[in-house]
């Protein structure tokens, strides 16, 4: 294989990042995610500073991917968000930090 063979290839491997997760916002939610077992709204409002409109759209795409879950209900009559992980997100977020790191090691050294 030649060097610009190797290299092309190389260059695939960023084609087939998964958009869903490499979406600046909704790697933030998912990193958030991936270290608590559930998180609520507000903490992921709080934590990554988007706008309510802008998080719950994101939390939208996720949740149609079936990356996150989200539970409503009510705690002393306040409405409560809980989002967590799927298995299936858990597992786009361990895929996604494998991809890039084969990308940076490849590409960038």
């Amino acid at each position: 294989m030649t060097g610009t063979e190797h290299l092309a290839e190389n260059l695939a491997a960023i084609a087939d990042i998964d958009r869903l997760v490499h979406t600046p916002a909704r790697l933030m939610i998912l990193a958030l995610l991936s270290v608590v077992e559930a998180a609520d709204f507000t903490f992921l409002l709080q934590q990554t500073q988007l706008t309510r409109g802008n998080l719950s759209t994101h939390l939208t795409r996720l949740e149609e991917g079936g990356y996150i879950h989200i539970e409503k209900k009510f705690v002393d009559r306040i409405p409560r968000t809980l989002i967590g992980l799927t298995p299936e997100g858990r597992k786009a977020v361990d895929s996604y930090r494998e991809n890039m790191k084969q990308i940076i090691d490849t590409l960038l050294t």
